[in-house]
C-alpha cells in the first residue's frame, strides 16, 4: 500500500522553548484508518495543525501525497480536510451556504448533488436553510464535518470530532468514516474516546510529551501488549485468599466470591493448571470460571505511565 502522508524527523519549540513536537516520524498509508492517542498536551492537535498548514514547523520535513507540505502548502492543502476541535463557524450563515462556500475556498466547481449527498449522510438536509445560530452543539459539529468533507479530500483529520456530542453523532460518524476509508480516503482520528479507535482504527500510534511512542496494528498490538484476566467464582464465599495461594497475585472481589488472575499469553505458560490443581486442593468449590482480554484503553493508559516513567 502507498504512502500518503510522510512525516521525518517534525519538531516544534514555542516561544519561551516549550517543545511541543520532539522529531516525530510517521508514515500513513493511503485509505487507513489511524487512531492517535495521547493525554491533554501530548503534541496530537500539533502535528495535525502543522500537516493542515496552520503552524509552521521549527524543523523537519512532512509531504502529502509527494507534495511538501512548505514548499507546496497549495497542492497539499487541497489533499486535506481537517475537522477542528473548535466549533467556529459564522453564526448567521445558512448551512447550505456555508459548505457551499469552503468548496469554492479550494477552487472547486459548484457541485450542488455532491453537497446534498454529504448533507443527508449528516442528517443536515432537513437543516440547510436554517441559520447556524439556530443549529444544537451537535448539530454544528455535523457542519463542521460537512465543510471538510465538501471538497473530496484524499486525507482527513478528524480531531476530537465527536467530542461533546450525543450517541447518535458518533456512530453516524463511525459509519461516515468506514463510507469514506471504501472510497481510498485516508483518515487520522485523535479522540479521547478509546472506544472509538477499537471500533474503527486499522493502526494506533501512541503520542506524549511530543514523541510518538508507538505506531502499530490494532490488533497486533492488543494481541502484543494485552493482558487476559480469569475470573474465578466461588460457590461459597472466603474472607481472603488462602496463604498456599499467595504466588498468584490473586485478587478477591469485595463479596469473597471472585477470585481474578491476571496472566500474559505471550508467556512459556499460563499458570492456570497449577492454579486450577491450588484451589481444588485448599478445597475451594468453583461455581464459573471466564476471560477476559485487556482493552485497548487499558494498554494505552499502561504505555502513556511508562513514557512518563
Amino acid at each position: 500500500m502507498a504512502t500518503i502522508v510522510k512525516v521525518n524527523d517534525l519538531s516544534k519549540v514555542y516561544q519561551g522553548g516549550f517543545e511541543a513536537l520532539k522529531s516525530v516520524s510517521i508514515s500513513i498509508e493511503q485509505g487507513e484508518i489511524l487512531a492517535l492517542l495521547g493525554p491533554n498536551g501530548a503534541g496530537k492537535t500539533t502535528l495535525i495543525s502543522i500537516l493542515c498548514g496552520i503552524t509552521s514547523p521549527t524543523g523537519g520535513t512532512a509531504t502529502v501525497d509527494g507534495h511538501d507540505i512548505i514548499t507546496s502548502y497549495r497542492q497539499a492543502r487541497s489533499l486535506i480536510g481537517l475537522v477542528p476541535q473548535e466549533v467556529a463557524l459564522e453564526p448567521f450563515e445558512r448551512v447550505i451556504n456555508t459548505v457551499r462556500f469552503s468548496r469554492g475556498l479550494f477552487g472547486k466547481n459548484r457541485d450542488d448533488a455532491l453537497i446534498e449527498r454529504i448533507l443527508r449522510q449528516l442528517s443536515l438536509w432537513d437543516k440547510r436553510h436554517s441559520r447556524i445560530r439556530e443549529l444544537s452543539g451537535g448539530m454544528k459539529r455535523r457542519v463542521l464535518i460537512a465543510k471538510a468533507l465538501c471538497h473530496e479530500p484524499r486525507v482527513l483529520f478528524l480531531d476530537e470530532p465527536t467530542a461533546g456530542v450525543d450517541v447518535e453523532l458518533r456512530r453516524d460518524m463511525w459509519k461516515i468514516v468506514e463510507g469514506l476509508r471504501a472510497d481510498g480516503v485516508t483518515i487520522i482520528l485523535t479522540t479521547h474516546y478509546i472506544e472509538e479507535a477499537e471500533a474503527i482504527a486499522d493502526r494506533v500510534g501512541v503520542i506524549n510529551h511530543g514523541e510518538i511512542l508507538l505506531v502499530e496494528e490494532k490488533d497486533a498490538l492488543m494481541k502484543r501488549m494485552g493482558r487476559k484476566t480469569l475470573r474465578i467464582d466461588l460457590k461459597d464465599p472466603v474472607s481472603a485468599v488462602p496463604a498456599s495461594l499467595s504466588d498468584y497475585d490473586l485478587e478477591l472481589g469485595a463479596d469473597g466470591r471472585t477470585l481474578s488472575y491476571h496472566y500474559d499469553t505471550r508467556g512459556d505458560g499460563t499458570g492456570i493448571t497449577r492454579l486450577l490443581q491450588a484451589l481444588s486442593k485448599e478445597g475451594l468449590s468453583l461455581r464459573d470460571i471466564q476471560t477476559t482480554q485487556s482493552s485497548l484503553e487499558e494498554i494505552f493508559v499502561g504505555l502513556v505511565k511508562e513514557g512518563a516513567a
